[in-house]
């Protein structure tokens, strides 16, 4: 991906600053860089797009609700095996003050862990890609870790480190560090040689090279890999307390089910993945917001 001008050019003012200045031909003629110009959609169009991103999911959740509350209603199934959606939100309603108590436990696991994996994965994805050799020793390493079952590693990880918070933020890291990290790999990989070879003749030092041209480059993959991460850290929160834990969804869901109260388990499910598509969506928001450049580029 190819960084815009907007970007290029506080670079290029930064790398020259207290160098003798070259005439433009004999920069031109030593590197040629291709900068997309940013052109403007048409604001008649944003409008009707965003409402079809919009009603478009909306109705397709209320054809399938639809669906689904007919056929409990008149299909042979109990409602124990499968309760309405109109059951579920009774028990939304009815179970809030509980499912909220539980919610808050399993969300801030699920964020402490992304978080963390955050932290380590954009370490880690700086240190192999300024060394060859980490990267031939490590990546495999992470590759055959992803095998690991999480149901048989999660009982594991509560054994070792008791019932408190740290198997549920483990849990979470390990489900959530690899796509941060290949992501991240990605995007620093598919920095402009064209523009690397800029700022090297403009003087710039190989981390200068890395902090002005290769991290910008690949914090869209950061956020692609976060967006990815969060459903992830969601199933491992959830799962790690279904091994030991005196409080979250995954406990209340546990509870439930022998109790045969399948719609507040499912209840629990539809709060848990109501908060993945509010995390989701929010990544997606911010990186809007703070990456304006990707959206020029890919239009």
């Amino acid at each position: 991906m190819r960084a815009p001008s907007t970007v290029l050019g506080p670079v290029v003012r930064v790398l020259t600053a207290g160098r003798p200045r070259r005439s433009p031909r004999a920069l031109s003629a030593s590197v040629q860089v291709q900068v997309p110009v940013a052109v403007p959609a048409p604001a008649a169009a944003a409008g009707p797009r965003q409402a079809a991103s919009v009603l478009a999911p909306v109705g397709l959740l209320v054809v399938l609700l639809a669906g689904w509350e007919l056929y409990a209603r008149l299909g042979s199934v109990s409602p124990v095996i499968l309760p309405s959606p109109s059951a579920i939100a009774s028990s939304l309603v009815d179970d809030r003050a509980l499912l909220w108590t539980n919610f808050t436990v399993t969300a801030g696991e699920a964020l402490g862990g992304i978080g963390l994996a955050v932290i380590g994965a954009l370490a880690l994805a700086g240190a192999i890609h300024f060394s060859r050799s980490l990267r031939l020793a490590v990546y495999p390493l992470l590759v055959a870790s992803q095998a690991v079952p999480l149901v048989l590693l999660a009982p594991l990880l509560v054994a070792w480190l008791g019932f408190g918070l740290a198997p549920k933020l483990s849990i979470v890291v390990l489900v959530s560090f690899f796509p941060i990290l290949v992501a991240t790999l990605d995007g620093l990989a598919a920095t402009d040689p064209d523009l690397l070879k800029l700022v090297r003749t403009l003087g710039a030092t190989r981390w200068q090279a890395f902090v002005s041209v290769e991290a910008p480059n690949a914090l869209p993959g950061v956020f692609t890999g976060a967006r990815v991460a969060v459903v992830f850290s969601l199933i491992g929160a959830f799962l790690a307390e279904w091994s030991g834990a005196s409080r979250g969804l995954g406990l209340l869901v546990e509870q439930a089910i022998p109790q045969l109260d399948t719609a507040r388990a499912a209840a629990a499910v539809a709060l848990l993945g109501g908060f993945a598509l509010l995390l989701f969506g929010g990544l997606g928001l911010a990186e809007r917001r703070l990456l304006p450049w990707t959206r020029t580029v890919s239009r």
